[in-house]
């Protein structure tokens, strides 16, 4: 009896240990929307609960445009409220000047849909259907490309407009293994662990991969001092404020040094420009930020941080009708529209 009862206690003591591990590893893990991304060159993550609870851009009375309207009838999903996650990868095109850009996407969404509504919404835009590992894909024509569409579960979609279903099919593949912690692309195994723990919102890639044309990188018309080909891992956290990182890998220690530089005195012309003409480049958020902006450099790295007023982010978020990716037809076309 007592050697009975010792093997029980052994084996109970092994599952209790089994399972710690397992809550840990997943802690460590990406998230599961990350985890089913194809390969790719770039990865962007989004958790919007916190972001919601924070800014509470899902109660702004923001005017819809008419197709996305239709979309919200037909489906009854309004991303704004319903997004709860998503996850994007950034596939670089061979023809950066062709006619589709620079840059493909595939897509992750986690959310509370209705199955039923979206399918039948699906299924009258889509121009043919494939089945997959048990899956149906609609393959929604939309400016010259084909959106593919899936539901993974009920309350997980995934999109692809890349040329070719490969990526889309990897997306199915990767949901049929997604309690493995550590799956996922080859990009999110060597970079997530840079990604600071607790982060709301992060991206690893290159930047220059949608940004960079002609041997530079350009935002708002401006060119900024970084190279084209080093890796970014970019994050927002909370810490009692909502702390921005910016960390650049550069591809030797002289590039990082100038990037680093670079920055600095970039970032000191705008607070000069604020300090001897107030107002006169940006508003009173944009100089808080500016003020709390910090550049360091190590080895082949420089690190850029921040701390993001609480009303400057609920500007940024508060674009709904840009974060969705589902198609949405246009008037007077079958055709989704991206």
């Amino acid at each position: 009896m007592r050697k009975r009862t010792r093997i029980t206690i052994l084996v109970a003591a092994v599952i209790l240990v089994l399972l710690v591990v397992a809550v840990y590893l997943r802690k460590k893990a990406p998230p599961e929307v990350a985890r089913l991304l194809p390969e790719s060159d770039g990865i962007v993550y989004l958790n919007l609960r916190p972001l919601r609870a924070a800014t509470h851009f899902d109660q702004r009375q923001v005017p819809h445009d008419p197709d996305y309207q239709k979309f919200i009838d037909a489906t009854g999903i309004v991303f704004e409220r319903d997004l709860d996650e998503a996850a994007f990868a950034l596939h670089r095109r061979p023809d950066p000047f062709g006619p589709n850009g620079p840059v493909a996407f595939s897509e992750v969404f986690d959310g509370r849909f209705d199955g039923h509504r979206l399918t039948n919404y699906l299924a009258g835009v889509a121009a043919s259907q494939e089945k997959y590992a048990g899956h149906t894909i609609y393959n929604v024509p939309s400016d010259g490309r084909t959106v593919r569409v899936v539901l993974l579960g009920y309350d997980m979609v995934a999109i692809s407009n890349t040329p070719t279903s490969e990526q889309i099919h990897s997306m199915i593949d990767r949901y049929r293994t997604a309690a493995l912690p550590f799956s996922g692309s080859t990009l999110l195994a060597q970079h997530y662990a840079d990604v600071p723990l607790l982060s709301l919102a992060w991206g690893v890639g290159q930047i220059g991969l949608p940004l960079g044309q002609e041997g530079g990188i350009r935002i708002m018309g401006i060119r900024l001092p970084l190279a084209v080909d080093a890796t970014f891992i970019a994050s927002l956290r909370w810490t009692g404020s909502i702390r921005l990182r910016i960390e650049e890998i550069a591809p030797t220690e002289g590039a990082a040094t100038a990037s680093a530089e670079s920055i600095k005195a970039l970032v000191s012309i705008f607070r000069a420009a604020e300090n001897n003409l107030p107002g006169s480049l940006t508003d009173a958020d944009t100089a808080a930020l500016l003020n709390s902006t910090k550049v360091v450099h190590y080895k082949d790295r420089a690190v850029l941080t921040a701390t993001l007023p609480p009303t400057l982010l609920q500007r940024i978020v508060s674009a709904p009708e840009k974060t969705h990716s589902l198609p949405v037809p246009s008037h007077g076309s079958g055709d989704g529209q991206r």
